[in-house]
């Protein structure tokens, strides 16, 4: 089993730090290069900069009354729920679909069923419902 998880490339656990304002604050956000790849794969997806990204994201979770103080977890937990609502056939793979496009109840729906870890069945697509 370890083996699979031991074999990835270093660079992807190798942590860097990106400096950026949110709302004129300047501040540094340190994550694994894995976490940099995905929120890049997100932002690309609506036409939007990391940096403005990671701003989005901020503002609605302190709309929402989230709390900021451990913000780097939350954007890798946003990384991991993104994986895992793309392997639940919730989020298309197709990058060319734009996240603001999606329906966020029928994307959600999945968590709300029992977890976003079933993996979709073969021929499902995110426009569609999964089976239950």
């Amino acid at each position: 089993m370890c083996q699979i998880f031991i074999s990835a490339d270093p660079d992807l656990y190798r942590s860097r730090s990106r400096s950026l304002r949110l709302h004129g604050m300047a501040t540094s956000i340190r994550l694994e290069n894995m976490f940099w790849k995905v929120l890049e794969e997100i932002g690309a997806r609506d036409g939007m900069s990391v940096a403005r990204l990671i701003t989005r994201l901020y503002d609605e979770l302190m709309e929402a009354g989230g709390d900021g103080a451990n913000f780097t977890s939350f954007l890798r937990v946003c990384c991991g729920r993104y994986l895992a609502l793309q392997l639940a056939g919730r989020i298309p793979a197709d990058r060319s679909i734009p996240i603001r496009s999606l329906d966020p109840q029928f994307v959600l729906a999945a968590e709300a069923a029992g977890g976003v870890s079933r993996l979709r069945r073969p021929g499902n697509n995110a426009a569609t419902p999964a089976p239950r």
